[in-house]
């Protein structure tokens, strides 16, 4: 990744994370909150890569659990991990194809709920897995793959893929 890039997926990040603590955690729609924090990290991470995708989740989490005055460390390990995976499905099978942002979104929305029940639950926070897995997951995973076309569309006008110079598709055995 070159230098504009980096610094380019850094500033979205950035500003995305600041609109989520500030603005998106506030609107609650049927009982689920859109996470566009999330879906712009699974963008990010698909178009640029696993260690893009780690980077940024990493630094994601680590803003918005700042902001939020919460147990430091909860968002970054699930935003580095969500980054990580879905950089590299796109690295080996689904950055070319038109399902890969709808799969990535609504694997990890999932995943997410359930890795974040999972380390409060080992931290002795107070958790109920009803209220997260079966009242707030459904409505926010509709309004995650609803906002998976405009935010897709954006980090690509913003980031978009690499030339085919720059890729390698094929290796080639001398000899």
């Amino acid at each position: 990744m070159s230098l504009p890039d980096v610094a380019k997926a850094g500033a979205i990040v950035f500003l995305v994370a600041i609109m989520q603590v500030t603005i998106f955690n506030s609107i609650d729609i049927m009982g689920g909150t859109p996470d566009v924090l999330l879906v712009t990290l699974l963008c990010v991470a698909l178009l640029r890569g696993s260690i893009a995708g780690a980077v940024a989740g990493f630094w994601a989490g680590l803003i918005v659990d700042t902001a939020n005055l919460v147990t430091l460390g909860v968002s970054s390990l699930l935003l580095t991990i969500a980054g990580y995976w879905i950089g590299r499905y796109g690295e080996t099978t689904g950055r070319d194809r038109a399902h890969a942002p709808y799969l990535s979104v609504g694997v990890v929305t999932v995943l997410y709920a359930i890795g974040a029940l999972i380390v409060h639950y080992m931290l002795g926070d107070p958790v109920v897995g009803r209220t997260v897995l079966l009242d707030s997951l459904p409505p926010s995973l509709l309004l995650n793959l609803l906002l998976t076309a405009p935010v897709y569309a954006v980090v690509r006008r913003l980031l978009p893929p690499a030339s085919t110079l720059e890729r390698t598709t094929e290796v080639s055995l001398l000899g």
